[in-house]
């Protein structure tokens, strides 16, 4: 794995020994931000913005934004196994300030409110036998946690059938492999 574009641009990220994360491939990852950058359908602009990693894991989608001149992006990530790696990954980019570690549960031990900040991309990659993604869009909707022009970007597994929340209005859908990405915002 590697950075795509940007100032870290070929920049190698760890990756994991165990096979419970499942890192977000290079040609995936391409595919997203084509997309963020060149599609017609919504207008983020992903330099200056503010990023919401949701389970991290190595950071990929996150280290991507952060070399493409992101102006901050939360990372939240809890398993143990993987903090390291992230860490590894972000000290290995020798940046101090546009960027913050949160090390809870997003599902359980995390209030999503204390996040104190609206953000233009909300990222969300769990695990694909994760249930709970409905009451987690409706919480990032409700508190209003995404801008009003932002987008969710989802990676869940292609065969996996998920249900959003009615203000939840799905933008476009890709298939990748086995990876289904799902560009969505509030309505």
């Amino acid at each position: 794995m590697r950075i795509i574009a940007g100032k870290f641009k070929g920049k190698k990220i760890l990756e994991p020994k165990d096979k419970e994360t499942r890192p977000l491939k290079d040609l995936t990852k391409e595919s997203i931000f084509n997309i963020i950058n060149h599609s017609n359908k919504f207008s983020v602009n992903l330099e200056g913005s503010n990023v919401l990693d949701l389970f991290s894991g190595t950071g990929s989608f996150g280290l991507e934004c952060l070399s493409r001149n992101a102006k901050h992006v939360t990372f939240v990530e809890n398993y143990k196994e993987i903090l390291p790696i992230l860490k590894k990954n972000l000290l290995n980019l020798k940046l101090t300030n546009n960027y913050k570690i949160i090390e809870k549960d997003i599902l359980n031990n995390l209030e999503i409110s204390q996040l104190k900040r609206q953000f233009d991309i909300i990222f969300l990659d769990p695990p694909y036998r994760e249930k709970e993604l409905k009451k987690l869009i409706y919480s990032i909707m409700n508190i209003k946690l995404i801008k009003n022009d932002g987008i969710i970007i989802i990676h869940r597994h292609k065969k996996q059938k998920d249900e959003f929340p009615n203000s939840f209005k799905i933008i476009e859908e890709k298939i990748y492999g086995i990876s289904k990405i799902i560009f969505g915002t509030n309505f």
